[in-house]
């Protein structure tokens, strides 16, 4: 592997450290786009940027003064984005689903740019990278990254009594777990909504953060056994 080579694989790994930075951070903040379609996004943009400077110096020539490799290619990743576009959900709680596929669907039109303009090594690199970012690297944050890396989203629908005492029952769910015992900010209440159902009961739609390893029935059960709550709904996002 000659220089030039090695300087196309260190971008890659820069971008996939570069997306993996982003990813952190978005997640951290609990935001939709996570740490594998960022990572994913670097690697395949920084492929086609790769193969955009290549490219020219390896077709273009005296003999076609005017050749743009790139032209067909730009089209191809515009296409393509349609179709991942098509494949991004928005549920009616919101919660958005398919950026990682929509995401790898984008890199493979970039994979075959690459391969279909000679960069050969360029694409196994990258093809290995954005399997890492989708499968392994994921998995290594839940293994050893921090706890806030390691939380997941849950809706709750809660009908309880009419009573005075409802900041006392969300103080509860952020604070207690099933046995009653503090449970060191396990929930997390992201987003909250109140409405009556009638004259004696109320609704109270909220999102949770909640660690990975909770069970549903665990966090079903906790706020079940809270007082004035006559019936519970929990749903992972």
């Amino acid at each position: 592997m000659n220089m030039t080579s090695l300087e196309m694989m260190l971008k890659l790994c820069l971008a996939l450290l570069c997306g993996l930075l982003i990813g952190i951070d978005r997640q951290i903040k609990q935001k939709q786009l996570g740490l594998r379609p960022s990572m994913v996004i670097c690697i395949a943009s920084c492929l086609l940027t790769i193969v955009s400077i290549e490219a020219f110096s390896k077709f273009a020539g005296t003999n076609h003064p005017n050749m743009d490799p790139m032209r067909l290619a730009a089209q191809i990743v515009s296409g393509v984005g349609f179709i991942g576009a098509g494949v991004i959900l928005r549920k009616n709680n919101d919660v958005i689903s398919g950026l990682t596929s929509a995401a790898l669907i984008w890199s493979a039109s970039a994979l075959g740019i690459t391969i279909g303009a000679g960069f050969y090594l360029e694409a196994v690199c990258g093809v290995i990278l954005i399997i890492l970012a989708v499968n392994f690297v994921p998995f290594l944050i839940k293994l050893l990254g921090p706890k806030k890396l390691n939380r997941e989203e849950v809706a709750i629908k809660i009908r309880v009594e009419s009573n005075t005492k409802m900041t006392n029952l969300i103080k509860r769910i952020e604070q207690k777990n099933q046995s009653g015992q503090e449970n060191k900010g396990d929930y997390k209440i992201r987003d909250l909504k109140i409405r009556d159902l009638d004259e004696n009961t109320q609704l109270i739609v909220m999102t949770l953060t909640v660690p990975k390893n909770r069970y549903t029935t665990e966090i079903y059960y906790d706020i079940k056994q809270i007082e004035h709550v006559l019936s519970v709904e929990v749903e992972h996002l």
